[in-house]
């Protein structure tokens, strides 16, 4: 099974979905998407996938949403995306893709829906 998480390493959360991962037997793709973040059409594709609106993936705490006022309903979809390419800190995370979909791992125990097949 083919498994990508986007994950930061000083987050509990996302730590504790790769764990979860590996305790399955898979040793996944790791993102770590504040080094390497993903591109505006990766972006796109991940919301699309998890079936999220756009607003569900930004992070609050620990960013700069109250600083860039991202509360406002003002911002279309288009430019929250944007907001999370220039501020990859933005993202939240864990963002978990496997042969049966994608999620935002929160809560870490999501993740289970998404390794299914790797306990049969």
């Amino acid at each position: 099974m083919s498994v990508t998480i986007y994950h930061n390493p000083n987050c509990g959360t996302s730590r504790n979905t790769l764990a979860i991962i590996r305790e399955a037997g898979i040793e996944p793709e790791i993102i770590e998407y504040l080094q390497s973040p993903p591109s505006r059409e990766k972006l796109v594709d991940l919301i699309a996938a998890m079936d999220i609106p756009v607003r569900e993936l930004l992070r609050q705490k620990g960013s700069p949403y109250d600083e860039l006022g991202l509360g406002d309903e003002k911002w279309t979809d288009d430019e929250l995306i944007d907001f999370i390419v220039a501020h990859p800190i933005l993202m939240n995370r864990p963002v978990v893709v496997t042969d049966l979909g994608a999620a935002l791992c929160r809560p870490k125990e999501k993740v289970y829906d998404l390794l299914e097949s790797a306990s049969k």
